[in-house]
């Protein structure tokens, strides 16, 4: 692991002593954690969003149908 040093407001610091205290561990894992969740979700996101990309149209032979077409069963079964 390595150790970097951030900068953050004293009211923003004053909240992660507070959660991390509530959680049981140290500001230093607590901000970990939060990257490594962020990390995580970010990743998950692309990786659906590559799935998503990768389903083709389906292949329709026309756009829409005519007023007949999209009729036509339902005339049928009164004839």
């Amino acid at each position: 692991m390595k150790n970097v040093t951030i900068t953050v407001d004293d009211g923003v610091l004053e909240w992660a002593r507070v959660e991390a205290a509530r959680q049981g561990t140290s500001v230093s894992r607590l901000v970990g954690e939060m990257l490594a969740e962020k990390m995580r979700h970010d990743d998950a996101y692309e990786r659906a969003m590559q799935d998503a990309l990768k389903f083709e149209p389906l292949p329709f032979q026309q756009l829409y149908l005519s007023r007949d077409e999209i009729y036509a069963e339902r005339l049928d079964r009164f004839r």
